[in-house]
């Protein structure tokens, strides 16, 4: 018997090599896909329309059917994700009587968020509602030390002066350029007592939000609620106190609703109605997609990097005013954004090193995503 080895070989005609090698190859476009680029720039994506969606139906002419509004986007989003989950796309628990009463009271605290949210929107600019909102950040880190035992670093203290350093600032280009609009003293005088009046909105809405994601950590615990669970939840509770809040607070004659639904883009509100209820669906699976493809590190980078399109959407897509303030206040919102995520980086590579843990703030955007449905 030989000892020599190879004396069968394999010949593999060079032609052949080659296709099976293009074969084996991912195209372009996979490659894409499979990249956490895709789940990034959908994420980014679903924040700006829904942002854009919501000032457009918001931004009508008197627009005051608000309480409308968010129940269709909620009856959307159940139906959207109750045909994800028969599809097998994503999961979460059947209803239960138990639970909805234990969750009720945040679905409650979601309904004043969001509608003094909507509030808000209607009467400030996409960059300046963008600005404002981070101080909601600032009230719910603090609620965290009250409630939770959480700490403020140095540099998270920074970002927080930051925050505040922006919205003054964008206040202030705000009003100058009221001020110095060109009109009657009565129009001027319209267009400031509007930006008070969108101010007041969102001084309650930072206050609702950080109550709300304050009280959801606390409930999650006690239900163990997943994503979908809550945003579930959330959105079909949601559902009988806005129908309610709407048919008793809000004008239903039939001059209300001509001027609501002009008859010249009834059909564009509408569908901006229904794609801004898909969107709030999109939030919280692209967030939870980035997460699941990059790291929690990289989804809050990201979500400080998204402030800057969102913000800037306001100047592409809408009337909001240009003007050297207004940009800066952005510029500096989204530098307070960025440092607020450096300070997240940090406190969680001290967690895995096994230090003090130290209660994280999260962003009333981000308990919107996990809900939702905005760090």
């Amino acid at each position: 018997m030989s000892d020599k080895r190879g004396d069968y070989r394999v010949v593999v005609p060079e032609d052949d090599e080659r296709v099976s090698t293009k074969r084996d190859e991912p195209s372009s476009v996979e490659q894409f896909l499979n990249s956490p680029a895709f789940p990034i720039l959908s994420y980014c994506g679903a924040s700006i329309l829904m942002t854009v969606t919501n000032k457009y139906v918001l931004s009508g002419y008197d627009f005051n059917l608000n309480f409308f509004l968010l129940c269709i986007q909620s009856i959307v989003c159940v139906v959207a994700i109750q045909v994800c989950k028969s599809m097998g796309i994503i999961t979460y628990r059947d209803f239960s009587i138990t639970e909805a009463k234990k969750w009720f009271p945040i679905s409650l605290l979601l309904v004043i968020m969001i509608w003094t949210g909507s509030k808000a929107l209607q009467f400030l600019s996409i960059p300046v509602y963008t600005i404002f909102k981070n101080l909601t950040i600032i009230l719910i880190a603090y609620g965290e030390v009250l409630w939770f035992g959480g700490s403020v670093t140095p540099i998270t203290l920074f970002s927080f002066g930051l925050m505040v350093v922006s919205s003054v600032v964008a206040a202030w280009a705000d009003i100058s350029a009221a001020l110095s609009s060109y009109g009657s003293g009565a129009v001027v005088s319209s267009d400031v007592s509007t930006l008070n009046a969108g101010y007041l909105w969102m001084l309650i809405n930072c206050i609702s939000s950080a109550t709300y994601v304050l009280g959801m950590r606390k409930r999650i615990k006690l239900t163990n609620f997943k994503d979908f669970d809550t945003m579930y939840y959330n959105n079909l509770l949601s559902i009988p106190v806005l129908v309610i809040c709407s048919f008793t607070l809000e004008n239903w004659g039939a001059e209300n609703l001509a001027r609501n639904f002009p008859a010249e883009s009834r059909n564009s509100l509408i569908i901006a109605m229904v794609v801004s209820g898909l969107t709030s669906v999109g939030i919280s699976y692209t967030s939870a997609w980035c997460v699941r493809v990059t790291s929690s590190t990289t989804y809050s980078m990201v979500g400080a990097l998204n402030k800057l399109p969102v913000a800037l959407s306001g100047l592409i897509f809408f009337d909001a005013p240009v003007t050297f303030g207004s940009v800066t206040a952005i510029f500096v919102g989204f530098a307070a954004g960025l440092v607020y995520a450096v300070a997240k980086m940090q406190q969680g590579s001290a967690n895995k090193k096994g230090l003090p843990t130290q209660g994280i703030p999260m962003s009333a955007s981000s308990a919107s995503m996990r809900d939702a449905v905005k760090n």
